[in-house]
């Protein structure tokens, strides 16, 4: 990360709508058990996890649409153009707008406009794709196999990582599901949290896309000027690549997950240094070496 990552993010919130459209709604649904001698059927009410289209626009230019719980999306902007290398700096992020459309209606969805900086900007456009983002994707709208950026920059290890132990993940892990409010709820959300080097949990993001949630969490720490402090990710899914990928943008040096890591997740933690820890269910976890 830049030096510059350690001071407060320049984002003006102008108009912020979170909560505008809920992350969560109440469901009607049939309760079914197999008895010994025959089913019985119960009616219940049940709740569901928002899942709508949030489109990015960048100086007036829609970049990408994701499928997200429409909950923290300016967090989830200035994540996404942090970690996607739209924007090198928080800094670069300004004038963000948050806007709810169709409310109430089966086309609800949301747009995030913020201006970048000029020299972003111009970046953006030489490269710009049309991304239609999905809660499983992980390279959405490239148009060539030229197009997969599998070279992620080298994080630096910190001094804290040799006390980085078993004890240390099982002491954020435990407190990761408590702070799962919505899942509790929905029970069909991933979350991202940031730990400190003690395995404190300090801050937990929550969305249908483990992508999202992780965007959510980064710009949160952007937002708030906390890019630069020590720390590490917890998250409730696998290590995919791109989680890899976006935690190697920011710096991040150590990614644990309660599942197993991919193949090219490996690859790409070791080609940037980072340490991945899998399969992290207290008391036990992995470490891939």
């Amino acid at each position: 990360m830049h030096e510059s990552s350690h001071a407060a993010c320049a984002v003006a919130v102008t108009s912020d709508t979170d909560g505008a459209l809920p992350p969560l709604s109440g469901h009607a649904v049939e309760f079914w058990r197999q008895g010994a001698e025959h089913a019985t059927q119960e009616a219940q009410q049940r709740t569901i996890a928002a899942e709508v289209p949030v489109a990015l626009v960048f100086n007036d230019i829609s970049h990408a649409v994701m499928m997200a719980t429409p909950q923290d999306l300016a967090a989830f902007a200035v994540g996404f153009a942090l970690s996607e290398g739209i924007v090198e700096r928080p800094e670069d992020c300004r004038d963000l707008e948050v806007f709810t459309h169709g409310e109430g209606s089966v086309d609800a969805s949301c747009s995030v406009h913020m201006e970048i900086a000029p020299r972003q900007f111009a970046k953006l456009k030489e490269h710009r794709r049309a991304l239609a983002g999905r809660t499983g994707c992980g390279v959405c709208g490239i148009d060539s196999l030229q197009a997969l950026d599998l070279h992620p920059e080298a994080v630096a290890p910190p001094a804290w990582l040799d006390r980085l132990n078993v004890t240390t993940l099982t002491r954020a892990f435990e407190a990761l599901h408590p702070m799962q409010v919505l899942n509790a709820q929905a029970g069909s959300l991933h979350a991202a949290g940031w730990a400190t080097p003690d395995g404190v949990l300090t801050d937990v993001l929550e969305d249908v896309g483990r992508h999202n949630a992780l965007d959510k969490l980064l710009g949160r720490l952007a937002l708030a000027g906390r890019l630069g402090e020590p720390g590490f990710v917890v998250m409730t899914s696998r290590t995919s690549y791109e989680l890899v990928r976006k935690c190697a943008r920011m710096g991040v040096p150590v990614l644990a997950t309660i599942s197993a890591p991919t193949g090219l997740a490996l690859q790409l933690a070791q080609e940037a240094g980072m340490q991945l820890w899998g399969l992290c269910r207290p008391p036990t976890a992995i470490r891939y070496v």
